[in-house]
């Protein structure tokens, strides 16, 4: 250790004596070993004098821009680089990437509602430019955050950016997929829904998270579904992206004042946009007053009036994909969104939440990862218009009033025809290219840092892609089975 402390010492002695070295932010990258791996993380830092060690100098410390001290374990550390960013990416975009998270005062994380300052270091590993920045953090998730050790995470850049490839914006999500052995499951319909091109569409980047200097596993980064250049790009003050949830609904919600039930179907409605700022009992009642006149051509089975109104390609497909994982969040209704621009037709999606699928264990629920034990559990039934098979015995009738309708159902079997074949195919092509990253090492090491006892990550691996085999050559004769009113 104490060579290491010399060679820093002298490194910013001789950068701080003025020997034409000009420092430039973004240039200060600190390589560390750890988990038989290294590992790179870029910081933003004015001057050289910005390092220095703690009392016992067992611990290299980055005084980055706002006074967050970003702390190194100085055994760990390889060198200490200073140099230009990149000019060249291969935009790579299966790699496994780093992010390193520094909390201030290293504050815990204990909140799903406050925020905490942060800041954070992504390694883009060539393929995109690194990230380094000011931001704040908080918990997110409803039974992975209440259930599960390994907690998901929301984060809210102070400037907004684009990171690993994906739009600009403040806003992200760190999935910690725990019940998801696989941590597949979201991206496969994720993918998916790219091929279907389905509106919105989140992608996947794989990262592995420090916290504190603490390596706390594998996580999914994606977008927060919101209204947004590049996230639901509807209109800023007159578009509308709803989410059907019991958890944010009045039920389980009742002291916030942007949700209510729907007027026909009885849905929990909660308004994501416009924001909670924004809405008066006015704009309520005319949010859901437009989305009751949906609601009663539904109703009233009319396939040519919810045509007018809603995009039933969009609506079509999305049930096919909440079938296709057997996605009981559908019957719930939970994590279900649907949107709106000016002038335009109602949309389904984003997709969102499919880890409860997979035909999942729920007796097991806060600790199993059972799944994929019976592929013939159904969500719609084998007559939806009637709730014959359900699961559960019932889902709402707004996912089932239509298959009452003939042009629907024909509608429903053309586009599973023209998908069925390559649908499992065409996305597991896209799983087989993470998981050739996620198999050099990072899954050893999610498993080193969150043991799960009795599972084997390709065991399920290829459960999930059997399940899903089986489960499309299933749906095939039930669809096709379905009644013609």
């Amino acid at each position: 250790m104490r060579s290491l402390v010399n060679k820093v010492i002298a490194l910013c002695m001789l950068l701080s004596m003025g020997m034409g070295v000009t420092m430039a932010q973004d240039n200060v990258h600190v390589h560390t070993r750890s988990y038989n791996t290294s590992w790179e993380f870029s910081l933003l830092i004015d001057d050289v004098n910005y390092f220095n060690f703690n009392a016992n100098q067992s611990r290299l410390q980055a005084n980055v821009q706002g006074g967050v001290i970003v702390p190194f374990v100085a055994s760990e550390i390889d060198t200490i680089t200073f140099k230009d960013a990149p000019t060249e990416f291969s935009e790579n975009h299966y790699k496994v990437f780093q992010m390193y998270i520094t909390t201030n005062d290293g504050s815990k994380i204990t909140s799903k509602e406050e925020y905490v300052r942060c800041y954070i270091s992504i390694n883009g590993r060539g393929s995109f430019p690194h990230y380094s920045g000011k931001a704040k953090i908080r918990g997110r998730g409803n039974s992975t955050w209440e259930w599960y050790d390994k907690k998901p995470y929301r984060i809210k850049l102070d400037d907004s950016s684009p990171i690993l490839g994906l739009g600009e914006n403040r806003d992200w999500v760190l999935l910690a997929n725990y019940r998801d052995v696989t941590d597949l499951m979201n991206n496969f319909i994720f993918e998916a829904g790219h091929w279907l091109n389905m509106p919105y569409t989140n992608h996947t980047r794989y990262t592995e998270v420090f916290l504190n200097g603490e390596y706390i596993g594998l996580y999914q980064l994606t977008e927060q579904v919101e209204q947004g250049k590049h996230r639901v790009n509807i209109d800023e003050e007159r578009g509308i992206l709803l989410g059907i949830d019991l958890d944010d609904g009045p039920g389980l919600s009742p002291n916030a004042t942007n949700n209510f039930y729907s007027e026909v179907f009885n849905l929990p409605i909660c308004i994501k946009h416009p924001d909670e700022d924004q809405l008066t009992p006015e704009l309520i009642d005319s949010i859901k007053q437009e989305f009751a006149k949906l609601e009663t051509a539904m109703n009233n089975k009319s396939f040519a009036q919810t045509n007018k109104l809603m995009d039933l390609r969009s609506y079509v497909r999305y049930l096919i994909l909440q079938e296709l994982v057997e996605n009981v969040e559908l019957c719930a209704p939970r994590s279900v969104y649907i949107h709106k621009d000016v002038d335009g037709k109602w949309t389904m999606g984003p997709l969102w939440d499919f880890d409860a699928g997979y035909d999942f264990d729920w007796g097991t629920m806060m600790t199993g990862h059972n799944y994929y034990h019976n592929y013939k559990e159904l969500i719609l039934g084998t007559d939806p218009y009637h709730h014959r098979g359900c699961y559960d015995g019932g889902i709402n009738p707004f996912f089932t009033r239509l298959f009452g309708s003939h042009g629907f159902v024909t509608l429903f079997k053309e586009e599973w025809g023209a998908m069925k074949d390559e649908l499992i195919e065409r996305n597991w092509a896209e799983m087989e290219l993470y998981l050739k990253e996620l198999n050099q090492g990072t899954i050893m090491r999610e498993f080193m840092r969150w043991p799960i006892q009795g599972k084997s990550y390709q065991t399920d691996v290829e459960a999930m892609h059997e399940w899903l085999i089986k489960r499309v050559e299933y749906l095939d004769s039930v669809i096709k089975g379905y009644p013609m009113p």
